[in-house]
């Protein structure tokens, strides 16, 4: 039996990791600034963590949501505490793409609408309605296709409001990234997430806020739209939020009132799942990284900022993105492979950061020491020409 091939991948395979680092089969490292699409957030392999579910496992691995979970309260507690938003309520599920699926299907229920507004470049998962709301035609297949989702232009707040005023009553939901990553890393305008909320409340729509890849302390604040002052909705989680293990969520308002059986899943919120999440958690407030993330983001985001060939550098926190073209084109490849640096990409010529929010100083460092000698490298060297003729002669003394 063969792999069904739809990866592109690089012809290296990782053995070991620890930290933001990790080691292929040959014995070679390799720094990590890309902990696999935002998903490593304190660190390969952290020793608390690994402790924790090793522990877990010894007790129970899994029950289905027939039986009382306390990990699930344990986890809703420590969410609570560390996002700042305790009365909102909590459901586990497996993925980011099934949080942003069972955010739109809550939204559908509590308003008994159909349509959804979502933006330009937008990436919200592959399941059915998630990809309805990715603007991605590539990823949509026919049965995905829906004329219930509206697409807009992101931060084009004229848009936004012409679609509310002649489509208002029979909006459903709002999706939006704080920080489109799939999209580039591009950020949500605070005024453009303000008009939203002021909108969704005006018609009685739902704000979804798709945290799964900018939340989890990522942009230096538990969710990136924390920076705009206002509340949303719904609040997806995913990536950083187990640290490698599969889990998800979505945070929910308490006046959106639960029904049974109006969401469900198998292994959402399972005793391992919890675990691990909650280890995340503990990590992150013991050696507040969240912070860490605004300081090394900055640190970051200055060494990148001198150097030449890199254009439109943006971000927040540990989620970075700048453009290179021409001659560096090819950086993520003579990075990867030459200085041994994991980084990410996002069509057609961004290059991303995403690191563990544990990175340090001197790791960052080294990554900025690694990111100037492939740019030299891939930079041709200047031609000089000192206006000698063909009969002239240039004398060195």
């Amino acid at each position: 039996m063969t792999l069904f091939d739809v990866y592109p991948i690089n012809n290296i395979t990782i053995s070991r990791a620890l930290d933001s680092y990790v080691w292929d089969e040959e014995g070679n490292r390799y720094l990590d600034m890309y902990g696999g699409h935002a998903v490593i957030s304190i660190g390969h392999t952290h020793p608390h963590w690994v402790q924790r579910i090793q522990a877990q496992l010894g007790q129970i691995a899994f029950y289905s949501n027939s039986v009382v979970i306390p990990a699930q309260q344990a986890l809703a507690t420590k969410l609570a505490e560390l996002s700042g938003k305790p009365e909102f309520q909590l459901f586990l599920v497996n993925s980011g793409a099934e949080a942003n699926e069972n955010a739109l299907k809550l939204a559908s229920f509590h308003t008994g609408r159909k349509k959804i507004v979502a933006f330009s470049h937008s990436f919200h998962g592959r399941t059915s309605l998630a990809v309805a709301a990715t603007d991605n035609k590539a990823i949509v297949a026919p049965v995905n296709e829906t004329e219930n989702v509206v697409f807009l232009p992101f931060n084009d707040e004229a848009a936004l409001a012409a679609c509310f005023a002649e489509q208002g009553h029979q909006i459903a939901a709002v999706i939006i990234e704080g920080i489109q990553g799939v999209g580039g890393i591009v950020a949500a305008n605070n005024s453009f997430l303000q008009l939203i909320r002021s909108l969704c409340n005006a018609h009685g729509a739902v704000y979804i806020a798709d945290s799964v890849q900018c939340g989890h302390g990522r942009t230096g604040q538990f969710f990136a739209h924390d920076a705009a002052g206002v509340d949303a909705d719904v609040y997806t989680m995913a990536k950083g939020m187990g640290n490698g293990f599969p889990v998800g969520g979505i945070l929910i308002a308490p006046d959106i009132k639960p029904k049974h059986g109006m969401l469900g899943t198998t292994f959402g919120g399972n005793h391992l799942a919890c675990t691990a999440a909650l280890a995340v958690l503990e990590v992150m407030q013991q050696q507040s990284l969240m912070a860490n993330a605004a300081e090394m983001g900055r640190y970051l985001m200055e060494q990148l900022s001198a150097v030449e060939g890199l254009h439109n550098i943006r971000g927040r926190g540990l989620m970075i993105g700048f453009d290179v073209e021409g001659p560096l084109k090819d950086l993520r490849k003579v990075l990867l492979n030459t200085f041994h640096v994991f980084t990410g990409e996002a069509k057609p010529n961004v290059v991303r950061l995403l690191p563990s929010l544990a990175i340090t100083r001197p790791q960052i460092d080294e990554f900025m020491h690694a990111l100037r000698a492939a740019v030299e490298q891939l930079t041709p060297a200047p031609i000089h020409n000192h206006n000698i003729g063909p009969r002239e002669t240039l004398l060195v003394t």
